[in-house]
């Protein structure tokens, strides 16, 4: 905190300083030590005024307005009167003989209170000029006392009593206290009644240990509080918010409680400020602080969080301790009075006045001090001294001006040191100006003065030099203004914003809004401008076009605008008000128009002002003369993204796309190399119709397709249509369809519905832009119509297709009608409408309509004609209609439909036709069947299982051969047809198993089989048949043993099957290595030969 100034006074040991503030404005301080005099200094330490007494001071209190201060002195029974306005003082007599001990103005009115050493008070009406005198008030001196809001006065004495008078001097209440009191203030306790609003009850200090509180409502209930004794003695206290006191002790403690009656005596909060000694408190509720002092050192509290230190001012050459703390009642200055004399006077809340152009800032830093500085272009600041404490600032790119009331003082900034230029006297009290390169606009009681800075300079023609807005006969008042480089711009309350041309000294441009406008923000070009309404709404108007976007979610509580700084981010705005910063973007060129969008909130620190925004930085001027930049949340991605996790790298991306920082959105979508996010970068820059920023996107991730589809567009200059463009391939489709209606080539909104195939819409385009185009759009949507099933709209829009021109399309179109006609039940007209076209596929899909709508006959009527045989017979079978099928037989293909008609005509008797459909369908088994049951013809049968094998064939025959008794076919055919156990069992039974033998020694047959006729043939005793079948199922021993066995007139048959069977044997038991194998037969011979001695048999 600054220390505007200092003051040292003489005091002496039983004299220490007093001093009071004005009330209300807290221009000025009264103050006064042990030299009999009181000096009346302003705000900037400057003495203005100043009283002899004839003693030392005894008490000073200004009045409720602080118009007049009243002083008493000792050895005097005048009243001293001091007046602001006129800077006299007067004395009033009080006419009382004892001395003054205590004096005090009233809070309402101009009565003023004045209390004797011997306990009498007199009342003194400034206004009246009536002073009522009360003698023995008190019995002893009267040393505290205060007034209410109803003009009750309490007072305090060293009789140990307190009473409570009315304005009349009349005692209504008194109340004895256990010592003396001290310190006496009025006020509202808190209780469950909210309605009762009444200062209704009086705090005071007894014997510096206890606080006593006395309600006037309970006059028999006082509460007395007492503390702990390391406390120490209670030095001062304060009343503030809702019923809370907060005390401050000697020993450098301070403890707040509430009056609340359940909570009373309870400590809310408590805290050691000062190691040694505390002296004072002072809380002040406009700045919402309290302030302790004590230990060389001034610690200042905020009252919503008091553990929170707000600041800590060290006074290290104060050596013999502090005094007393007071605020202004507007919390801009503290002042502290210290034991040896001097007073300190500290800025702690200065007025935030700033201004900004382009990027040059000036902003307070004290109470007479403005400094300038250029952030952005790290300009060193340059301060400026000036003459009056300001009541607005503002800046151009050569000029500051600062002023108050009616008058504003000019300088010219140049590179290292400031000039006073000069100073300007407007027609009215200034509310704020606006400065620019050469101009400055000065708004005055509804009026604006565009005038000159320096007019020598630019040696400019007369009436160029001012000119005062609006015109005589324009009965408007002005509420708001703002400067360009080129324009001068003001909004009024009828709510028209003129647009005035400063090159060419006129108006260029004007809008009309419903409601007066009460603010403009330009952006630094005055293309876009923000305005706020007396309905607090804000809109974005363009006076290019002279087009309004109304600002969404747009807070009524915004106090100001301001503009991106930053060239390439034009757009973006952010509103602000106490709380926190919404940043705006204007997306001027979007597929879905001009439009704006909230980009998200920033809070702000208490008690900034944002003073300029120059690439997402936001620089806030602060309660202490100074400024603090920080980042907006939307623009967080201007830090390092080092370190920062996908998440909030895609948050980050949402970001950068709402501000259009597509190149800040590429280098994101690297670092996440995310096919996603390309995606919303490329979705993002279709939108905002960045066509080559598209292309690069999509091409980075390969998708050819629309790459190839931007490159054919991107040259298109018709704004409207380019925009249909890119907002269907962005899938919004009915606003492609607007944007191409509004273009240059309408057509292309019928193309779009007709390749989306939205044929309903198409239809309705067709009829206003290419009507021609109906009929075959019809022909389309009946098709599409058709495939969901709406036959009867189906049927019209076919209908409607039919041109007479276009053969083919109408052929389709022909088609389509049959169909429906049928579908719809029409079956004459749509089976004619069949036979009549040339399509052989309509006939097919309107026979299988029919057929699945049991319209049999046409159906197969129409299969016929479209030469689909195979579907006309089968339909023809399904209504019995053989004859038809008859005719049909030679041209199908089917042996389905052969099948059909061969059962037909088997079970109606007529053999002969069904075999030869059975032979068509080959069906072998049923061919087969039929001659032998039905037809009596087994050659034929035989010759057709002999030709085709079939296994089910053979065992009819074989069967049919049973039945006759002969067995040995029925055999034959049972082993063809791989029945191997029945006909073994058959030749058993009838003895025919050489025939079985025969037979199966033809076949493929197991070495089962072999063993099985071998050992039949074995219990018969025909030893030669069972040697040759054990021969062939490889049982060589028992093989030989069985041709050994032959009678003789089988005995040469047998000998040379013993020699195979030997040499069989002794190759199997000699395996595949033989070393002689022509040694097997003449072994078998040698051995043959003894078997069979007789000669005869050898040869």
């Amino acid at each position: 905190m600054k220390r505007v100034f200092s003051l040292l006074e003489k005091s002496g040991p039983g004299t220490p300083i007093q001093f009071t503030w004005q009330k209300t404005s807290g221009n000025y301080l009264a103050v006064t030590g042990a030299d009999h005099i009181v000096k009346i200094f302003d705000r900037h330490g400057q003495k203005r005024s100043e009283i002899n007494l004839p003693g030392n001071c005894v008490a000073m209190d200004w009045d409720k307005d602080g118009d007049i201060l009243a002083v008493i002195a000792e050895k005097s029974s005048c009243i001293y009167l001091w007046d602001a306005n006129t800077n006299k003082t007067s004395q009033l007599d009080s006419g009382m003989r004892d001395q003054m001990s205590f004096l005090l103005w009233s809070k309402i009115g101009s009565v003023l209170a004045v209390g004797t050493v011997k306990g009498n008070l007199l009342i003194y009406n400034r206004q009246t000029s009536r002073k009522i005198p009360v003698l023995g008030k008190h019995t002893k001196r009267i040393t505290c006392g205060c007034w209410n809001a109803e003009n009750l006065l309490a007072l305090g004495g060293e009789d140990k009593m307190i009473t409570v008078s009315n304005q009349e001097g009349d005692t209504i209440r008194q109340t004895p206290v256990r010592s003396e009191p001290s310190n006496m203030q009025f006020s509202m306790m808190k209780t469950d009644d909210r309605m009762s609003a009444a200062e209704s009850t009086i705090s005071v200090v007894v014997g510096k240990k206890t606080l006593f509180l006395y309600n006037l409502n309970e006059p028999d209930n006082p509460i007395d509080l007492e503390f702990q004794q390391h406390y120490g003695n209670i030095v001062s206290y304060s009343w503030y918010g809702d019923g809370y006191i907060m005390i401050g002790f000697s020993r450098g403690i301070f403890v707040v409680l509430s009056t609340y009656i359940r909570e009373i005596g309870q400590e809310v909060f408590q805290a050691r400020d000062h190691k040694d000694r505390l002296t004072s408190i002072a809380v002040s509720q406009t700045l919402s602080k309290a302030a302790t002092c004590g230990d060389n050192c001034i610690k200042i509290h905020d009252l919503a969080e008091l553990k929170d230190m707000y600041a800590i001012i060290n006074l290290d050459d104060e050596n013999k301790g502090l005094g007393t703390l007071s605020w202004t009642d507007d919390g801009q200055l503290l002042a502290l009075s210290t034991q040896r004399g001097s007073l300190h006077v500290f800025l702690t809340k200065l007025p935030i006045l700033g201004d900004a152009c382009s990027t040059r800032i000036a902003y307070l830093t004290s109470l007479l001090e403005v400094t300038v500085a250029n952030p952005v272009e790290g300009e060193l600041p340059i301060t400026v001294s000036v003459d009056v404490e300001p009541n607005f600032v503002a800046v151009g790119l050569y000029h500051l001006a600062v002023g108050m009331n009616n008058r504003a003082w000019f300088y010219v900034l140049g590179e290292n040191a400031v000039k006073k230029l000069k100073d300007v006297e407007y027609l009215g009290t200034v509310a704020s100006v606006c400065l620019h390169s050469d101009y400055a606009a000065a708004l005055f009681e509804g009026k604006v003065q565009l005038h000159l800075i320096e007019s020598e300079i630019l040696d400019a023609q007369e009436e160029r030099e001012t000119r005062l807005f609006p015109a005589v006969d324009d009965k408007c008042r002005i509420l708001c203004h703002a400067l360009t480089g080129d324009f001068l711009i003001y909004g009024t309350d009828t709510g028209v914003i003129q647009y005035f041309y400063i090159e060419d000294w006129q108006f260029v441009n004007d809008y009309r809004h419903p409601v007066s406008v009460k603010k403009i923000f330009p952006d630094p070009n005055g293309t876009r401008l923000v305005f706020i309404d007396e309905k607090s709404d804000g809109f974005v108007y363009c006076p290019v076009n002279d087009a309004t976007y109304e600002i969404p979610d747009f807070s009524p509580t915004i106090k100001g605008v301001l503009w991106e700084n930053w060239p390439m981010d034009k757009g973006v705005f952010i509103a602000y008000d106490d709380d926190k910063v919404y940043t705006y973007v204007f997306h001027k060129d979007t597929i879905q128009g001009s439009k704006v969008i909230l980009a998200g909130g920033t809070k702000v620190p208490f008690s900034h002002k944002p003073l300029l925004l120059y690439n997402g930085e936001l620089t806030c001027q602060t309660q202490s003369g100074k400024i603090n930049n920080m980042y907006l949340s939307t623009h967080r991605f201007l830090d390092s993204l080092k370190d920062v996790g996908p998440n909030e790298l895609r948050q980050m991306l949402t970001q950068t796309l709402m501000l259009k920082r597509f190149s800040d959105a590429w280098e994101m979508c690297k670092i996440l190399n995310d096919h996603t996010a390309w995606n919303e970068l490329a979705r993002a820059c279709l939108h905002h119709m960045e066509v080559e920023f598209a292309i690069r996107v999509y091409r980075t991730i390969g998708n050819v397709g629309i790459v190839m589809s931007l490159e054919q567009i991107k040259g298109i200059e018709d704004y409207n249509l380019l925009a249909g463009h890119l907002a269907m391939f962005t899938n919004d489709f009915n606003l492609a369809q607007d944007l191409y209606l509004a273009s240059s080539c309408p057509v292309a909104a019928l193309e779009m519905r007709r390749d989306l195939q939205h044929w309903d819409s198409a239809l309705q385009l067709a009829k206003r832009l290419a009507p021609d185009q109906i009929p075959f759009i019809s022909k389309e949507y009946a098709i599409q119509l058709e495939f969901t099933g709406d036959y009867v709209n189906a049927l019209a829009h076919y209908e409607k297709g039919i041109t007479g021109d276009h053969k083919e399309h109408d052929e389709l179109c022909l088609a389509g009608v049959a169909q429906m006609s049928i579908r719809m039940g029409d079956i004459r007209r749509g089976v004619n409408q069949a036979l009549k076209h040339p399509s052989r596929v309509l006939k097919r899909d309107c026979g299988a309509i029919l057929e699945n709508m049991k319209q049999f006959s046409e159906a197969a009527q129409l299969y016929e004609k479209g030469l689909y045989f195979d579907k006309a017979a089968s339909v023809y079978i399904r209504c019995k209609n053989w004859a038809k099928v008859g005719e049909l037989l030679p041209r199908v293909a089917s042996p389905k439909i052969h099948l059909q008609y061969a059962k037909a005509k088997e079970a109606d008797g007529r053999y002969k036709e069904a075999v030869v459909a059975y032979e068509n369908a080959k069906q072998w088994n049923s061919v087969i069947r039929i001659y032998l049951d039905h037809l009596n013809n087994p050659e034929k049968a035989v010759s057709i299982v002999r030709e085709t094998q079939s296994l089910d064939g053979a065992k009819m025959v074989a069967r049919f051969f049973l039945q006759l008794g002969d067995y040995g076919s029925a055999i034959q055919f049972l082993v063809m047809s791989k029945c191997n156990n029945e006909a073994f069992t058959l030749a058993q039974q009838h003895n025919k198993m050489e025939i079985y033998a025969d037979i199966i020694g033809s076949e493929d047959t197991t070495n089962e089989d072999y063993q099985s006729i071998a050992l039949y043939f074995e219990g018969e005793k025909r030893h030669f048949q069972a040697g040759k079948f054990f021969l062939l199922c490889g049982q060589y021993s028992r093989a030989l043993k069985h041709f050994l066995k032959c009678p003789s007139s089988e005995d040469n048959a047998a000998i040379e099957m013993a020699i195979e069977t030997r040499e069989h044997e002794q190759a199997g038991g000699r395996g595949k290595g033989s070393d002689n194998p022509k040694q097997a037969p003449l072994s078998a011979w040698n051995q043959c030969s003894t078997q069979f001695p007789n000669p005869e048999i050898m040869t």
